[in-house]
């Protein structure tokens, strides 16, 4: 892997966690359990890595 793919990469993951963070924060204001809210985040983080690497794939 080259320098720009690795940084890419780090992007990707930064900006799902940022995202899955909000997620929870938002799901856990709206009332939801902790735990619930932890499933909310981690599946918006895994969405949006999905995402991503499946752009990835069908730009190569």
């Amino acid at each position: 892997m080259s320098t720009p793919h690795v940084i890419a990469l780090l992007l990707a993951v930064s900006v799902a966690l940022h995202i899955g963070s909000a997620a929870a924060f938002i799901a856990r204001r709206a009332g939801t359990s902790p735990p619930a809210s932890v499933l909310v985040g981690g599946s918006a983080v895994v969405s949006v890595f999905a995402v991503y690497l499946s752009g990835v794939s069908a730009y190569r």
